[in-house]
């Protein structure tokens, strides 16, 4: 190996070094859960944000005098908020910070529910769902990545996906509350969490990673003690973060800061597995599911109404499990479990359309659709819901984590647009078939998983950020 690759031996001889002296098993602090909850706040919010338009549908187009057009766009319009948002949330994060970009996303989303809440026509309402999809990508990756770099390696798996529960959760809510809530009510409700958050934010340590990125060492050492707590040794963990920090700055003096360093040969691997995944978790048929559930129940012969309301709530139970599996089996296998259930799911719908369009056994048509879209439910959260997240904030090197991971968002949004957008074309050319191929790409997940994604369970960030960045000697 050349010497330009020593530092590389240098750090992961350090953090080899760190486990045998301090596993890294930090307790959970009162501080620490404090921060969490006031970080997930947000995704609940977003989640809140995301399944909106299903139980208002009705009632908004009544009152406004909507078109079908006209509420489509509605709907759809929170995707694009989301992909300008996904370009820029990257370097919004590094430039001031995990805490004050969760501040800003409170305030979009405080001005983007009053705008919905408050509007008498079209323009206003779809100005008000722009901005919660600008708001949504913001939260999609700061609180993650300010969970994931406060959080000790042993439970920061499980601690990342609580952003991804709070999300199904916020989901979920809506979905329930929205049956017997008035839609301005509904929305207006969904800003309390934005205040708690806005509160609660100046009484949280910043990310001590970021910290140290940004040359402020006195402060990162106080907030990781903060975080750790007061009588905590944590000399070794300062000394693994600033050893990655140094030679970070070793990269960036010889690279320069460019975006386009997320393009080099040695992050290409952490690349793939990062977009990849989130590309996958949206071309196996998560939006075109979870968008238009009714629908297909409808279609499928069974009752919207219940399909919609057991929809809601299985999601929740397997979210919850994933955070208590998270850091007990790791990240690998339940994506595993996660795609193949997806796929099973999607097997079970395409049988069910087909059955209908052949007209072969059609009394079992329904019950085909309600299983499909009952395991779909209960395998995405668990696994391929919130596990992307978790990985995209651990695989990133601090230099080009703000470039890399506004990548991942922008793949993730783009792919919920390409779905969105042509899956009623898809059923319409054939429903079917439309769900052979969500489960032939749900099997190529399995694949995917299987060959490229690494276990990064019991791994500290600098650690796995090091082994995975392949420099050529």
């Amino acid at each position: 190996m050349s010497e330009e690759n020593s530092p590389l031996i240098q750090i992961i001889e350090g953090v080899g070094a760190s486990e045998e002296t301090n596993n890294g098993d930090a307790e959970i602090t009162s501080v620490l859960m404090f921060s969490i909850s006031i970080a997930v706040c947000s995704s609940f919010v977003g989640g809140c944000s995301y399944a909106y338009s299903a139980p208002v549908q009705s009632a908004i187009i009544s009152d406004l005098g909507l078109s079908i057009a006209d509420y489509s766009l509605f709907g759809s319009i929170l995707t694009i908020g989301g992909l300008c948002g996904s370009i820029v949330c990257g370097k919004i994060t590094d430039c001031i910070g995990r805490k004050a970009t969760m501040g800003i996303a409170d305030l979009l989303y405080i001005v983007g529910w009053l705008a919905i809440a408050f509007s008498q026509g079209a323009w206003s309402l779809d100005l008000g769902r722009l901005v919660l999809g600008f708001a949504t990508s913001l939260g999609d990756y700061a609180v993650p990545v300010y969970i994931a770099e406060i959080s000790p390696k042993n439970i920061r798996g499980s601690l990342v996906f609580l952003s991804q529960l709070m999300f199904f959760s916020g989901m979920a809510s809506v979905l329930l509350v929205g049956l017997v809530t008035r839609w301005r009510i509904l929305a207006l409700t969904a800003m309390l969490p934005c205040v708690i958050q806005l509160l609660g934010i100046f009484s949280i340590p910043e990310s001590p990673r970021w910290l140290v990125n940004v040359g402020r060492d006195d402060d990162y050492e106080a907030a990781l003690q903060w975080l750790r707590g007061k009588n905590v040794d944590i000399s070794q963990e300062t000394a693994d973060i600033r050893c990655l920090q140094d030679y970070i700055d070793d990269i960036e003096n010889i690279e320069g800061e460019s975006f386009f360093n997320v393009f080099r040969l040695k992050y290409a691997y952490a690349l793939t597995v990062g977009l990849g995944l989130m590309a996958l978790a949206s071309f196996g048929g998560t939006t075109g599911i979870l968008y238009y559930g009714t629908a297909i129940f409808e279609s499928a012969g069974f009752s919207g109404t219940i399909g919609t309301m057991t929809m809601a709530l299985i999601q929740l139970p397997p979210s919850a499990l994933g955070v208590v599996l998270m850091d007990k089996f790791g990240r690998w296998p339940l994506l595993l479990y996660s795609a193949g259930g997806m796929s099973m799911a999607c097997l079970s719908l395409a049988l069910s359309f087909l059955l209908k369009e052949h007209g072969w056994l059609t009394f079992y048509s329904p019950y085909l659709a309600f299983i499909g879209i009952s395991v779909f439910s209960a395998s995405y959260p668990i696994g391929m819901g919130g596990i992307p997240y978790v990985i995209m904030s651990e695989i990133f090197p601090i230099n080009i984590k703000g470039a890399a991971g506004s990548l991942a968002i922008v793949v993730s949004y783009l792919s919920d647009l390409i779905v969105s957008y042509s899956f009623n074309f898809m059923m319409d050319w054939s429903s079917s078939g439309t769900f052979f191929i969500f489960t032939s790409i749900n099997l190529f997940t399995v694949f995917f998983v299987a060959k490229m994604v690494p276990e990064t369970k019991g791994r500290t960030l600098e650690e796995i950020q090091v082994l995975l960045t392949r420099i050529v000697p």
